[in-house]
C-alpha cells in the first residue's frame, strides 16, 4: 500500500510540477517581450534560445572579433535597433600587438552597423592620456578608433581575443 501512494504521490507531484513551471516558463514567455537591458539575456537563456557566440556576431558585422576582451561571451542584441550591449566580467585593459591598448567597463554599450560600431559607451582608450571611444569603424584592412580624434590602426592587431588584466577603476 504503502508503494502505491508513494507512486500515486510522486505522479500528482510530477503532474502538478509540470503544470507549475509551463506557467513560470509562459510567463517568462510574455514577459520577455516587454523587458529591456540587462535581464534580457537571462530570459533568453531561462526560454532556451540559442545565442550565436560573440565572436560569430562580430564577423557578422564584419568587425574585429578582439575588440572586446577574451571573457566578454554575454551579450545582448535588440534586433531592431541594434543596439548591442556586452558584459565583461570587471573592468580591464587589454593590450594589442600594436601597442594600443583599451579599458572596458563591466558593460559596454553600442549600435551595430556593417563595419561599425558606433555611439559606444563603458570603452577607453590610451594615448597621451585616456579617453573614452565613441565609434570603432573597420574599412580593409584599417581599424579607425574615434576618441575625440579619429587614430587609424591596423585591423590584423585586433583579428584575435586577448586576455584582460583586471584595474582597479574605470
Amino acid at each position: 500500500m504503502d508503494q502505491i501512494m508513494g507512486k500515486v504521490g510522486s505522479y500528482w507531484f510530477n503532474q502538478r510540477a509540470t503544470r507549475e513551471l509551463g506557467s513560470v516558463g509562459n510567463s517568462i514567455n510574455s514577459m520577455s517581450n516587454s523587458i529591456e537591458g540587462g535581464a534580457t539575456w537571462l530570459v533568453n537563456k531561462v526560454k532556451g534560445s540559442v545565442q550565436k557566440p560573440l565572436a560569430e556576431l562580430l564577423q557578422e558585422y564584419d568587425l574585429p572579433v578582439g575588440i572586446f576582451p577574451r571573457d566578454a561571451t554575454n551579450y545582448e542584441l535588440n534586433e531592431q535597433t541594434k543596439r548591442l550591449t556586452v558584459y565583461i566580467p570587471a573592468i580591464c585593459e587589454v593590450g594589442y600587438r600594436d601597442s594600443s591598448v583599451l579599458k572596458f567597463y563591466t558593460h559596454v554599450i553600442g549600435y551595430l552597423e556593417k563595419g561599425k560600431l558606433r555611439d559606444v559607451e563603458g570603452m577607453k582608450t590610451k594615448g597621451m592620456m585616456w579617453a573614452q571611444v565613441t565609434c570603432i569603424t573597420c574599412e580593409g584592412s584599417k581599424l579607425y578608433v574615434t576618441a575625440g580624434m579619429k587614430k587609424t590602426r591596423s585591423r590584423e592587431a585586433y583579428e584575435f581575443q586577448r586576455a584582460g588584466v583586471r584595474v582597479a577603476k574605470f
